[in-house]
């Protein structure tokens, strides 16, 4: 009998397996776990803004009414009345409709529908790192387009599309992750205008939309391009949306919006992902619906004084010194630090100093980008906390500043 050993599990994996490389930002919250570090780093909504009363409440409604049924197996589209939810909200049938665990998943078997591996999605630089790791996974080339504070450049995005390389245009343009920016309007138009003119599909993730504080709200590139068709099977965009920032993430409720060729190719994706989302958190969800009101204007109201306080404190202790963008809404702010600066290299002493970040090169395609960049998160801490953090963070940055100042 031969001698029997250890697997090699690394000549085992995947190639796909293989690409994947560990989250910056899952590292860094293993370290900011620590009680007396300040962290900016997490874009974490706010557990104490959480309905606990009010889930607590549809949790012993929905067993008392349905029984076994509210933990029992379901359809793969997602509970009809949630989907019929999202459908009056956005302006076409529940068919248009798919349901999700968490906006991740969407833009996964929305990756995989769309762009075959070894082709191109075209995104904003910087783009939210959860997307470029499911590229990764995938296969997918990440084609960094040029922005500025309106958005994707459109002459930028033009060239990318005309190498007939690029499969999929992603845009979150609802105060961006990882920069707070909002595209502006005449970009929104134009990033459609480019989407027909190529035939290319939009992917519209707007988890934050909701979260605005300032300025008024813009129209979605999905309600855009549908009143520009009059149809919503000849939209080109399918715009993904969640509960995660409203009522809580753990509930993992998402969802997808889009023609309905393509949602019928996310629902067959998805039998083969999970067969369906959580029966039980999709109807607290539904539960939950005559709150949402309600729930948007304490998130908004309290995102929004977080976010004043990280303004004045940043401008407190740097003035002109650092460029930073100022968010309507969401749940971030971004920093550009002048010369050459690693904030990698940073970090260690932000989180000796009790404070944390997550550095920009992160949300890059390249590597070597973004390395003069950091994300602050306002969502999960106290104006207090926000003007201590600060204070602990600016020695840092100074320090790195100094010689280039």
């Amino acid at each position: 009998m031969p001698e029997l050993g250890p697997i090699d599990w690394e000549r085992r994996l995947s190639p796909a397996a293989q690409r994947l490389k560990a989250s910056d930002i899952r590292e860094i919250l293993k370290v900011t776990e620590q009680p007396h570090v300040i962290s900016f780093a997490g874009g974490l909504p706010a557990p104490e803004l959480f309905p606990i009363d009010a889930l607590e409440a549809a949790s012993s409604r929905i067993f008392a009414r349905d029984g076994g049924t509210s933990v029992q197996y379901s359809t793969t589209e997602g509970d009809p009345a949630l989907r019929t939810w999202v459908a009056e909200r956005s302006a076409v049938t529940p068919d248009h409709v798919q349901i999700v665990t968490g906006s991740q998943q969407g833009l996964d078997l929305v990756c995989r529908a769309l762009v075959a591996p070894g082709r191109a999605v075209a995104v904003e630089d910087p783009t939210y790192l959860g997307f470029l790791q499911v590229t990764q996974f995938n296969g997918v080339r990440a084609v960094a387009v040029e922005t500025d504070d309106e958005g994707l450049l459109p002459d930028a995005l033009d060239r990318a599309l005309s190498t007939g390389e690029i499969d999929a245009i992603y845009v979150m343009p609802n105060f961006q992750n990882p920069t707070g920016r909002t595209t502006s309007l005449e970009r929104r138009e134009a990033i459609l205008d480019l989407a027909l003119a190529h035939g290319v599909p939009v992917i519209e993730d707007d988890p934050y939309g909701e979260l605005r504080f300032r300025g008024e709200a813009l129209p979605s590139l999905h309600d855009l391009a549908i009143a520009r068709t009059g149809d919503p099977d000849r939209s080109p965009v399918l715009r993904l949306s969640t509960f995660s920032k409203i009522l809580a993430p753990g509930l993992r409720v998402a969802w997808v919006v889009g023609a309905k060729p393509i949602i019928w190719r996310l629902t067959l994706a998805k039998q083969a992902a999970d067969l369906h989302t959580s029966t039980l958190t999709q109807r607290l969800a539904v539960e939950l619906l005559p709150i949402v009101p309600d729930q948007i204007t304490k998130v908004t109201e309290a995102y929004g004084a977080r976010a004043l306080a990280l303004e004045e404190a940043l401008d407190d202790a740097f003035g002109s010194a650092v460029l930073r963008t100022r968010p309507d809404g969401g749940m971030f702010t971004w920093l550009e630090l002048p010369g050459p600066v690693d904030t990698a290299a940073l970090l260690p002493t932000a989180v000796e100093a009790g404070v944390a970040f997550v550095s920009g090169g992160a949300f890059h395609c390249e590597e070597s980008a973004g390395r003069s960049t950091l994300r602050l998160s306002f969502s999960s801490s106290t104006p207090d906390q926000i003007t201590e953090g600060v204070s602990r963070l600016a020695p840092v940055l100074w320090g790195a500043l100094q010689p280039v100042g």
